[in-house]
């Protein structure tokens, strides 16, 4: 039996046809990879970003791995991050060879605290690496000021955060740049995998041209050690598409949230608040001191959750080399956090529906 509201679905939807024509149009054509409609889309989202570049790459770990390398951050250096995230935040970390710290996150935004961060700070730290997470942006002002004070590169993880900005400013201008997925669940997804890099600099977008594709500095010239990480055209097709209704979708994630905020009352249920107005709203999560409870009262109701994301990344085995000590929000967080439905095509009745459902839950 299929919920009543499903956490979501990646079915195209309103922007079926416009897909299919994509993909027929990159298949009349016959060129599938770095060919037009991978130099449209990265043109497309550079402008959409705030930004004068788009690279893409193969996805958003490669993005950020790429961007690390990129500003000649490896072996012996560390970046301080945030422990609530996807893994493959840190992992990209460590793909590029640089040890990655964990600092604690601020209890509202559940984005990495500004304060733990600059506590994090060692000789060796070489960059900030603040998460968007859930599309709320970090709080971004804070982390420029800390960077200049100890002349640190500023990376950001801005792959839940398509369109978001931090104070009025897009992300990834605060610093060298940041790296975004297209992940299928992502605000705007491919129908596979996908990532970019957006940047303000143009030597940086240069080196990140040839790092994707072999190091390669014009056809069987390697000038340096690349890797093979590149966007397709079917891909990128599908995403100019998506790109134009992008602003449309967020705005209604948009609404949906304040929606939710408007609606759920239940005193056992925290439902972060939002703390910038350029949240983008990837995902909507709150927060409950029974999850499984609150997630077994929603399921048989017919509603859908997920848990995003039930470990702190400090408590991973795959980061037991990793640096920074105790993160104790980040775990009562990972214990506590669940999202509910929330995607461009969830009708106002859903929602009220899903508000009403929590609102009956007792913990």
């Amino acid at each position: 039996m299929s919920d009543r509201v499903p956490f979501m679905s990646l079915v195209p939807a309103d922007d079926d046809a416009a897909i299919r024509g994509a993909v027929d149009r990159v298949i009349k054509r016959g060129w599938f990879i770095l060919g037009p409609e991978v130099e449209a889309f990265e043109a497309e989202f550079a402008v959409a970003s705030g930004t004068s570049h788009a690279v893409s790459v193969g996805n958003g770990t490669d993005a950020l791995a790429l961007l690390i390398r990129a500003m000649g951050i490896g072996p012996g250096d560390e970046v301080v991050t945030s422990p609530t995230s996807a893994a493959f935040s840190a992992l990209a970390v460590q793909m590029a060879g640089a040890t990655p710290v964990f600092a604690d996150i601020d209890p509202v935004r559940l984005t990495l605290s500004p304060e733990a961060a600059a506590s994090a700070i060692t000789a060796r730290t070489a960059a900030i690496m603040p998460v968007h997470l859930y599309g709320q942006p970090a709080d971004m002002p804070a982390f420029a000021a800390i960077a200049r004070r100890h002349n640190l590169a500023i990376l950001e993880d801005a792959c839940q955060a398509h369109l978001a900005t931090s104070d009025g400013k897009p992300v990834g201008t605060y610093g060298a740049g940041a790296g975004v997925s297209f992940y299928p669940t992502k605000n705007l997804g491919a129908l596979g995998d996908g990532g970019a890099v957006i940047t303000n600099e143009a030597a940086l977008a240069d080196k990140l041209k040839r790092l994707r594709n072999g190091g390669q500095s014009e056809k069987y010239r390697h000038v340096e050690f690349g890797v093979n990480s590149r966007l397709d055209d079917l891909q990128a097709a599908i995403l100019r598409e998506r790109l134009m209704r992008l602003p449309q979708w967020t705005s209604r994630r948009r609404a949906l949230a304040a929606g939710y905020r408007r609606t759920i009352a239940n005193p056992s249920v925290s439902v972060p608040r939002e703390c910038d107005p350029g949240h983008v709203y990837h995902l909507f999560p709150v927060r409950v001191p029974n999850r499984e409870g609150f997630q077994a009262h929603l399921k048989s109701q017919g509603v859908g959750t997920l848990v995003h994301y039930p470990h702190s990344l400090a408590a991973q085995p795959a980061f037991a080399n990793a640096g920074g000590g105790p993160c104790p929000v980040a775990e009562r967080v990972a214990r506590e956090v669940c999202s509910l439905p929330l995607h461009p095509h969830l009708s106002d009745s859903d929602l009220e529906f899903v508000a009403a459902t929590v609102n009956s839950w007792r913990g």
